[in-house]
C-alpha cells in the first residue's frame, strides 16, 4: 500500500489490486459451479450423490425404518396402545385377560374400550379402572389414555323370520 490519498483512503498498488480481482474472480466461479452443480443434479432427478458419508437414501433397520415412519406420521400413540393390546395379559394379569379384552382405543378422546364375558367380571373392570388407567399412563405417558369403558356380554342377535307376529315388539312384549 501507498500513501493516503486526500479523502482518506490508502491508494491499493497493482499487486493489492490483483489479489483483490483474483479473489472477486475465484467467488464468481464457485458461484457458477454451484449452480451448474445444481442445474445438473436436478436434471438427474436431485439429490447428492451417492458416497462414503451417511445420507438420508442408505438403506436402514426395518426398527429404525418403522420407528421414523411412525414419528413422521404421527402414530407414535396409536402404535403404543396397539403394543399394550398385545401385552394386555401382563398389564391386567391373567385372570382378569381371561375375560376381558381391549376392543379398540379412540385415539381423540383417549378412550380404551374392553370388553368382558360376563357382567360380573365387567362390574369388576370397572372398580379397577382407575388403577389401570395409571398403570397404561405410566407405560405409555401421560395422558395417552383418560378412560376405560368396560362393556359386558353382548346378547345374541335377533333374528327376524316367518314366525314373528306382526306389530310384535318382540320376546320382550309378553312380560310387561
Amino acid at each position: 500500500m501507498t500513501a493516503p490519498e486526500p479523502g482518506g483512503k490508502p491508494e491499493q498498488s497493482g499487486v493489492d489490486l490483483a489479489r483483490v480481482a483474483l479473489r472477486a474472480a475465484r467467488e464468481q466461479a464457485r458461484a457458477r459451479g454451484d449452480a451448474a452443480r445444481q442445474k445438473k443434479q436436478a436434471r438427474r432427478g436431485g439429490g447428492l450423490r451417492s458416497g462414503a458419508r451417511a445420507d438420508g437414501r442408505d438403506p436402514m433397520a426395518l426398527g429404525a425404518a418403522i420407528n421414523r415412519l411412525l414419528t413422521e406420521r404421527g402414530w407414535e400413540a396409536p402404535a403404543a396402545v396397539g403394543g399394550v393390546m398385545g401385552r394386555w395379559p401382563q398389564i391386567v394379569g391373567e385372570d382378569v385377560a381371561k375375560h376381558c379384552e381391549p376392543e379398540r382405543y379412540d385415539e381423540d378422546e383417549r378412550v380404551l374400550v374392553v370388553r368382558c364375558d360376563s357382567t360380573a367380571w365387567a362390574t369388576n373392570l370397572r372398580l379397577l379402572a382407575p388403577t389401570l388407567v395409571a398403570r397404561l399412563n405410566e407405560d405409555l405417558g401421560h395422558g395417552a389414555v383418560r378412560q376405560i369403558k368396560v362393556q359386558g356380554p353382548s346378547g345374541p342377535a335377533r333374528r327376524y323370520g316367518p314366525l314373528r307376529a306382526p306389530g310384535s315388539k318382540g320376546p320382550g312384549d309378553t312380560y310387561g
